[in-house]
């Protein structure tokens, strides 16, 4: 059937099929292999949840990619973040297959460029108007081969310590308040590195995280600086413009499912955070936050000795 491959083969050409293919086949092997009868798996609760969880969440990435080629690198990235994870949160990333299948299906899909058009080949004799244009790739393709391992790199060293800007002279408190949310959704969230700010008693190690906004529910602050204990409560916070956070401590559940602890020694996290990105039962010990804005809905205040 000549005429049915031209059309296929026309159509494969124009998105990144191969990249979509392996993550197809990568979700499908996460998927299936804690429904299997093997007896070695974990096939229940958490593992079992967040395979099934990430596996359809790859399908679907690989069916965005064939559909949506224009929108590869931000699928590629989400879903190269997701087999990283998928290592922690399934049997070994389906034992290594799905999780690997993953990444170099997100690395194809990130760095793929339009073929360019031969004007010899009389299939492009007549210009096919939703092709996407043909241009340089080459910077693009070493970005999708360098993406997987800057993403491990990061995971597995954690951040780059951060010096004070000259002439900055923020100054925490004491003793870092402890705040709780039961859930915490940033937006444009990046991990800037680890830094010294000063306090009373000396400098003070601590994360910064920087995001354009979050929004906090059922958030608690309860600190002890002096000799009475302070709390602070809110139903709804909603931080934007220039939000920053100065943490010793940062625990929580990514997406509900993966629970992690940061710490200014210990930064298992990739430098950005894609935007969907939220987490439950945090729980923080916050030495500063900066904001353009902080509104509070709900705010109750309470001092016990």
């Amino acid at each position: 059937m000549p005429e049915a491959r031209r059309v296929l083969r026309r159509w494969r050409r124009t998105r990144p099929f191969w990249g979509g293919l392996l993550l197809v086949l990568g979700g499908a092997e996460l998927l299936l292999v804690p429904l299997s009868p093997l007896t070695v798996l974990v096939s229940l609760g958490l593992g079992g949840l967040a395979a099934i969880g990430i596996g359809l969440a790859l399908i679907a990435a690989g069916i965005f990619l064939w559909l949506l080629p224009h929108a590869h690198h931000y699928v590629s990235v989400n879903a190269l973040i997701l087999s990283v994870l998928s290592f922690a949160a399934t049997n070994l990333g389906g034992f290594l297959v799905g999780m690997a299948l993953g990444i170099v299906g997100s690395a194809m899909g990130f760095g793929w460029t339009p073929v360019p058009e031969d004007p010899e080949d009389p299939e492009n004799s007549v210009e096919d108007p939703g092709r996407p244009k043909v241009r340089d790739g080459q910077g693009t393709r070493t970005l999708g081969i360098l993406l997987p391992v800057v993403i491990v790199g990061a995971t597995l060293w954690g951040g780059t310590p951060a010096k004070a800007a000259p002439g900055d002279a923020i100054e925490a408190a004491r003793t870092p308040p402890t705040v709780t949310t039961t859930l915490f959704s940033p937006q444009g969230f990046l991990l800037a590195g680890v830094r010294e700010i000063s306090t009373a008693d000396g400098p003070l190690k601590v994360m910064v995280l920087r995001m354009k906004a979050a929004s906090l529910t059922d958030y608690r602050l309860t600190t002890r600086d002096g000799s009475d204990e302070l709390a602070l409560g809110a139903d709804t916070l909603d931080l934007s413009g220039s939000v920053t956070l100065y943490l010793t401590k940062f625990k929580g559940c990514l997406e509900g499912l993966l629970c992690l602890t940061f710490t200014p020694d210990k930064l298992p996290v990739p430098p950005v955070v894609p935007p969907f990105v939220f987490m439950t039962d945090v729980e923080a010990e916050q030495a500063l936050v900066t904001s353009d804005s902080i509104v509070a809905g709900g705010l109750t205040l309470k001092a016990s000795a």
